[in-house]
């Protein structure tokens, strides 16, 4: 998969170097305290999808510019600070195979450091000098926020139905990847058709990326980062589990609901939680909520795949289209 997303990012290839130098000055402090975590922070940025998404969308269009580059490093900041942030709100212990900031350091240097970045981000946006830019990231920033309390919200009931659950991840996924490929298609003036079929792109593609996640909570691949049946653990509902509880009878649906409830209060042994996490994932497998979930991500890559047909063929339309391809096949 590495392999794959170096050929993803070749025809970008010297703007992501721009970028990535451009990155590390960026998490840079002169407090020593700050600069610690920065680099710990830095360390563990994953993939990268998002920046790669603003260079591959603006050099479809007309060459990077410096516009790009900041707002490739503004979204990625924006982006890292909303984890940092949301490890403490949900008191989740590890991001990336590393412990979480908070857990690092105290919830206190990681809201300071999330602060800190997201003070970053509105100077790299006010640099691009682009109004358009600025909507972008900034309502973007309102979206996650958004996002996150709504997850709160519905959490507190933990049941919810595929129309909220597509709400949480157009507010917390979707637009993040939309702002990016929005936000590259501007940086390099590309025209309002162009702009919008990027945006729809980036839409889907998002969409398509969190359905993946979420079929992951159901899968035996010892190659995933994070534990199988994590969401369900956090009270997190999501459209395998949905699906197969509308499909089952009402009798087993409620059983199923009862258990979970149990399993987010902590009402089980170790020995019992297992065996019942065991019995949630077989029951989503029985009622074929996974291959539901595979589903309705083929008919958004569908979707994404129909938005860049407004473009000639080429090695960044080529590299998008395997973009596309690697958020749906991916093992992590």
């Amino acid at each position: 998969m590495v392999n794959i997303l170096s050929d993803i990012r070749q025809p970008i290839a010297e703007a992501w170097k721009q970028y990535e130098r451009l990155m590390e000055q960026s998490l840079r402090a002169d407090n020593k305290l700050q600069q610690e975590v920065l680099r710990y922070v830095g360390a563990r940025r994953g993939k990268q999808l998002r920046p790669l998404l603003v260079l591959l969308s603006a050099q479809l269009c007309n060459p990077v510019t410096d516009k790009t580059l900041r707002s490739a490093v503004a979204l990625e900041l924006l982006h890292t600070a909303s984890l940092v942030h949301d490890d403490v709100v949900d008191s989740s212990d590890t991001r990336r195979g590393a412990a979480a900031v908070h857990v690092k350091w105290n919830n206190k240097v990681a809201v300071l450091i999330g602060d800190y970045m997201l003070a970053k981000v509105i100077g790299l946006t006010a640099e691009v000098r682009n109004i358009r830019i600025l909507e972008i990231v900034a309502n973007l920033g309102k979206s996650l926020s958004s996002g996150e309390m709504v997850q709160l919200h519905v959490g507190q009931s933990m049941w919810i139905d595929e129309e909220r659950y597509f709400q949480v991840i157009e507010q917390k996924t979707a637009q993040l990847f939309q702002a990016c490929a929005e936000a590259g298609a501007e940086s390099a003036g590309c025209t309002p058709r162009q702009r919008a079929a990027l945006r729809d792109y980036g839409r889907f593609l998002g969409i398509c990326f969190q359905i993946k996640d979420d079929i992951f909570d159901y899968s035996d691949l010892e190659e995933i980062g994070k534990p199988t049946m994590s969401d369900l653990q956090d009270g997190k509902v999501t459209l395998p589990l949905i699906e197969a509880l509308r499909r089952a009878p009402k009798d087993e649906a409620e059983e199923i609901r009862m258990k979970g409830e149990q399993l987010v209060a902590d009402g089980y042994s170790p020995e019992d939680r297992k065996r019942v996490l065991e019995e949630i994932k077989a029951f989503v497998i029985r009622f074929h909520g996974d291959e539901y979930a595979v589903q309705r991500m083929l008919e958004y890559k569908k979707q994404a795949t129909e938005a860049l047909s407004v473009f000639r063929d080429c090695d960044e339309k080529k590299s998008l289209t395997s973009l596309l391809d690697y958020a749906i096949n991916r093992v992590q």
